[in-house]
């Protein structure tokens, strides 16, 4: 019987399955949730700082201000049922990510003044038909430039890529252009990812071009992702990154029966949490 197919794409499903087809099927098909790690807890703790950071009037935007908004935002993700409580911090742990993710927030005021920001949108969720496929994504912050043109900003709470996979790693916000563009009817003039742990700033101009050429691969992608749940052919792609895989015990290159992975899914099963495999 073949599997069922997702009914949206977005730029972490694209590149999920780039990066591994099976990994693919088993979080968007199978939904078997990740389990939270240091990096993602962090990077979400950074971006619910800087959403609070642009909800204050401009002038109170100072590094103070964002501080506060760190602390806040990690008091509503220490709660029972939260991303701190799940990582099971000890003390020395806890501090050393604190204090990483303070860093961060301070290293942003070095990219830019937040103070000549004028946000339209903070971690705006788009969905928008193209084609016969439905697009979803969810933009850190959409706002106006000086000339009164749309600018998308995507934080990176992670290295900024080498040369060689720096265009590879903008197709994401790509996408969230070709969002606003359907959506709203205007192409945005620039788009920009602002690494934060270097700190360095990434921007791009959306052509004709590059909407066409990113319609192209979606469509690409949607085609064979509809391939693969017809035929139930999702298959593993071996490489560094499967070290870091949370989906190990389901993945036939560590012994595990993908066949296995919906009804684990369902019972409840969690996959293993990475610093275990690591270890």
């Amino acid at each position: 019987m073949a599997l069922p197919v997702p009914t949206t794409l977005s730029p972490s499903k694209v590149s999920s399955f780039k990066d591994c087809a099976l990994a693919f099927r088993f979080s968007a098909i199978d939904r078997i949730p990740e389990p939270t790690s240091p990096a993602m807890a962090r990077g979400t703790l950074v971006h619910a700082a800087l959403e609070r950071l642009f909800g204050l009037e401009p002038d109170d935007r100072t590094v103070d201000a964002a501080l506060g908004c760190l602390a806040d935002a990690t008091a509503a993700m220490d709660g029972p049922d939260g991303e701190l409580a799940e990582l099971d911090l000890a003390d020395d742990e806890r501090a050393t990510f604190l204090g990483q993710a303070e860093q961060l927030v301070r290293n942003y005021f070095l990219l830019e003044d937040p103070r000549r920001i004028r946000p339209i949108g903070l971690e705006l969720r788009l969905q928008a038909p193209v084609g016969d496929h439905a697009l979803v994504g969810i933009i850190d912050r959409l706002e106006l430039d000086e000339d009164g043109e749309l600018l998308v900003t995507d934080y990176k709470t992670g290295r900024a890529p080498s040369d060689r996979y720096e265009q590879s790693k903008m197709g994401g916000i790509h996408f969230y252009s070709l969002l606003c563009e359907e959506l709203l009817g205007r192409r945005p003039a620039r788009i920009q990812l602002l690494h934060l742990a270097e700190p360095v700033v990434i921007t791009a101009t959306p052509t004709d071009q590059s909407t066409r050429g990113l319609r192209t691969r979606v469509g690409a992608v949607w085609q064979a992702v509809t391939q693969a749940c017809e035929r139930e052919d999702f298959r593993p792609k071996p490489g560094p990154l499967c070290r870091w895989c949370s989906f190990q015990q389901w993945c036939p290159q560590f012994g595990g029966d993908p066949a296995r992975a919906a009804a684990d899914a369902e019972a409840g099963v969690r996959p293993v949490a990475l610093a275990a495999q690591a270890s």
